[in-house]
């Protein structure tokens, strides 16, 4: 099943890089456009392919902040 995420990117120095903006922590870059497009996709696949609870240091809290 295929998902559609935004892609934004941006060009630092001769690197594209970029983030999927509905899923934090998905970065990625490439030297063409087209590159960073793949990586991003691979970045995103490790992503979904670990499961939660894989981590023993991590550690969840619920944090409230006032807006």
């Amino acid at each position: 099943m295929a998902k559609r995420f935004t892609l934004e990117y941006w060009r630092e120095d001769n690197w594209y890089i970029g983030r999927l903006r509905e899923v934090p922590g998905v970065f990625s870059q490439g030297e063409s456009l087209e590159e960073l497009e793949e990586n991003v996709k691979d970045a995103y696949r490790m992503m979904a392919e670990e499961e939660p609870g894989s981590h023993p240091e991590a550690h969840t809290k619920e944090l409230e902040i006032e807006t």
